[in-house]
């Protein structure tokens, strides 16, 4: 997959330029396992990257200039000179994303050197799979060890690319996407510690990673996750503690009865969301695809039922991949809520009779089926060999 989407930067570097590319790097998307809302309360994730991708040709320039080609979309050209200011433009966005990493480059080194880059990738737009944070850490990967940029650790790349997005694209989005993609290893998910930043591979169970578009739009998501996080916020400081990281089944029993029922409730998603995590890094560890169904059938219910992100269709499409995989793997919303996506483990057996039954039996809110993608846990972003 990554070969032909190289070929395909290489051959419109090649055309735009009239020169070959001499560097190449890729970057993955990433899928959340379990683990929702979690994030932003300090508390553990388990994501896996997968082998989706983001794909640059490149060739440093002599001079301060980049030119950027997007594959993706008819060939546009963003182009800008590095000894003035790197500004956001009102569109398109894609080009702010490769503008903010640079930008954020040129804080830490200040004489950058330009670049030609043309960017290409598979990752599907708007599913939930971070094709955003893989673009901005595959740049960031770009430009890292050049001449007048210094190398940078995983974490250290997911951190920029996340600082890009949330100060110069203005998403406050968390961190797990960003090292999901600087840190994936292939086969494995990352039990990754949102405090401390660091990241544990657990070994995935033979079998596929397939994830259900539900073609639901998200509309309601920035409004909603915002709510939900004031909610998360304003259980903390009733325990006195920094976030719900710090709060446990024990002082949720004892205290949350003077909490608002609603609040009550997203604490409790949290509280027992983090549990569901340690647990389901154990359970994959020990190749117990059972037990990890288990635990990802209860965070759809907490994610359902205590944290309200789920919607009718969703439901019913999470109800249709577990009734064809039974107790052999787990399934589950995965992403912000109120739409997007659906992802589950399955054994290879059951991927052609999950996706049947899911063909036959959802329907999307304007008629259509669910798209669904095929996955395997891949590597982190890294150099490609030319």
């Amino acid at each position: 997959m990554s070969t032909s989407l190289q070929a395909r930067a290489a051959d419109v570097f090649a055309a735009a330029f009239g020169h070959s590319a001499t560097r190449f790097v890729q970057a993955p998307g990433r899928v959340n396992l379990i683990g929702e809302h979690t994030d932003y309360n300090d508390g553990l994730v388990l994501p896996c990257a997968i082998d989706y991708r983001t794909v640059i040709a490149a060739r440093p320039r002599a001079d301060r200039v980049v030119r950027v080609v997007a594959a993706d979309y008819d060939d546009a050209v963003d182009e800008y000179d590095l000894a003035a200011p790197v500004t956001r433009l009102a569109a398109p966005m894609w080009a702010n994303y490769v503008r903010g990493v640079v930008r954020e480059l040129l804080l830490l080194n200040p004489q950058l050197r330009g670049m030609d880059m043309v960017i290409a990738g598979d990752i599907p737009q708007g599913a939930g799979l971070s094709s955003s944070a893989s673009l901005s850490v595959a740049v960031c990967s770009l430009f890292a060890g050049l001449p007048g940029c210094a190398a940078m650790t995983p974490i250290a790349t997911a951190l920029l690319a996340q600082r890009a997005e949330n100060d110069f694209v203005g998403c406050r989005c968390g961190n797990m996407d960003q090292i999901s993609s600087a840190c994936g290893v292939a086969d494995h998910a990352l039990l990754i510690d949102c405090r401390s930043l660091a990241v544990q591979p657990v070994p995935i169970p033979a079998g596929a990673i397939m994830i259900f578009d539900s073609h639901v739009s998200r509309g309601l998501v920035d409004s909603a996750y915002n709510e939900r996080r004031r909610q998360c916020e304003e259980a903390a400081r009733h325990f006195g503690v920094p976030a719900l990281r710090d709060v446990d089944a024990a002082m949720l029993a004892a205290r949350g009865a003077e909490l608002d029922p609603v609040v009550l409730r997203r604490a409790r998603h949290v509280v027992t969301e983090n549990e569901r995590v340690a647990a389901a890094a154990q359970a994959l560890a020990a190749g117990d695809l059972a037990r990890m169904g288990e635990l990802m059938t209860a965070s759809h219910a907490s994610m359902r039922d205590d944290f309200e992100i789920t919607v009718p269709a969703i439901d019913q499409l999470v109800g249709i991949v577990k009734e064809a995989i039974g107790t052999a793997g787990g399934v589950r919303m995965t992403g912000g809520g109120f739409g997007g996506c659906v992802v589950a483990l399955v054994p290879d057996g059951l991927v052609e009779t999950a996706r049947q039954a899911v063909e036959r039996a959802y329907r999307g809110p304007r008629g259509e089926g669910a798209t669904v993608y095929v996955c395997r846990a891949a590597a982190g972003a890294g150099g490609m060999a030319g």
